[in-house]
């Protein structure tokens, strides 16, 4: 399949201003000197000439930067720069958005998966088909995409931004173990396609748009359907030699408990995972059929649901202790669907973990719920293929 380079035409200082602007978003001139290294002069004249060839735009008034003196107008890619495409598949969702090289999204939807049909053959076609549909509502085509991430709830072995990552074996998506789902999706759109865990790409979101700015160390825990989680330092993921780092959903709490579906016994998931508290709260109240009627259940005063969610809470938090004493983050941020019961999840969890890690790793930590909610890992997609657009299409 013949993949075009993204802007072929477009070298030398002229390629490190277009990079600087993907990569940060809309800057002032000033700012891209910064970035790029390129004198104030260079800057200015080459940021000309790709506004005369229509890559770049100036902004509104509203994006105008005080510096002190008169407002810093802000410059742009425009859409005729390409856009990127970033997708999140869950166990029961799959959220699709487009983005323009100006960070500007415009194009998101979200379509409900049946729970029977998790093919992977027939959710490829799914995406596929959401993603054109959302390119054409954002006046796009399949040939203005510079490149798609996808986030997949299950680990993905490979090196970070490889279009030829593997699923791990998966009993949230068995039918997917085993597969390379880049190529897969690539075939079908014709657009270039990294694959990623999505607890690495809510991580990724975070710390660039939400809860997590401002972190040197940030570890991101998404608990819904199971138990996951990220760490990013200075920025970037810290993935592991086979892509795998961040599983403290399968975390022994008793090597006698109950088998996991990862092979091993009483694993954290088992205690704390959204399934877990799902088949627990049924046994009392049927009603509660998804983790978003559960968490509103324990929002509403329902004593069962503010149990089995403080519970996991502090389950979580004993096995965060440990994590915090070896890595030393200054932040942990909660997110997946049971994050956004806040801090009926989110106290109990802080308790476990001061008693269990070392004061000094504990004294410097904050504890926050998520920002993004549910639009975590569909956001941190855009975000990597913002920042690999070179990689995906060289």
């Amino acid at each position: 399949m013949d993949l075009r380079p993204w802007l072929p035409d477009v070298t030398g200082p002229s390629r490190r201003l277009v990079e600087a602007l993907r990569v940060s978003g809309p800057s002032t001139r000033a700012q891209l000197v910064e970035r790029t290294g390129l004198s104030r002069a260079t800057v200015s004249g080459y940021v000309a000439d790709l506004v005369d060839r229509g890559l770049v735009a100036p902004g509104d008034d509203a994006g105008a930067v005080e510096t002190g003196g008169r407002p810093a107008r802000l410059v742009h890619l425009t859409r005729r720069a390409g856009v990127v495409v970033g997708v999140d598949i869950g166990r029961t969702h799959v959220r699709v958005a487009v983005a323009d090289l100006s960070h500007e999204i415009v194009g998101e939807e979200t379509t409900t998966l049946p729970v029977a049909d998790l093919d992977s053959d027939a959710v490829l076609d799914t995406v596929a088909g959401q993603v054109r549909a959302e390119l054409r509502r954002a006046g796009a085509c399949t040939e203005d995409v510079v490149g798609a991430v996808v986030g997949l709830p299950t680990p993905v072995v490979g090196r970070a931004a490889s279009s030829r990552g593997t699923v791990a074996r998966s009993n949230i998506l068995p039918s997917w173990s085993g597969r390379t789902p880049a190529p897969a999706l690539q075939e079908r759109l014709g657009v270039p396609v990294i694959v990623e865990n999505d607890a690495n790409l809510g991580a990724v979101a975070e710390v660039r748009w939400g809860a997590g700015r401002g972190s040197c160390a940030t570890l991101y825990l998404k608990m819904a359907t199971g138990v996951g989680g990220a760490l990013v330092i200075d920025g970037d993921l810290l993935r592991g030699v086979t892509g795998t780092a961040g599983e403290m959903g399968h975390v022994s709490l008793d090597p006698t408990g109950p088998l996991c579906r990862c092979g091993n016994r009483g694993c954290l998931e088992l205690t704390a995972g959204g399934t877990a508290l799902l088949r627990a709260i049924n046994t009392a109240a049927p009603h509660y059929t998804d983790l978003r009627s559960l968490v509103a259940g324990a929002q509403d005063g329902d004593q069962a649901c503010r149990r089995l969610i403080a519970d996991a809470g502090a389950s979580v938090g004993f096995v965060l202790g440990g994590l915090v004493n070896v890595l030393n983050p200054d932040r942990i941020v909660v997110g997946g669907e049971l994050g956004t019961a806040g801090d009926l999840l989110v106290d109990p969890l802080r308790r476990a973990l001061e008693q269990s890690a070392i004061p000094a790793a504990a004294e410097q930590l904050t504890v926050v719920p998520g920002s993004l909610g549910a639009r975590a890992e569909v956001l941190g997609a855009l975000a990597v293929a913002l920042r690999e657009a070179d990689r995906l299409t060289g």
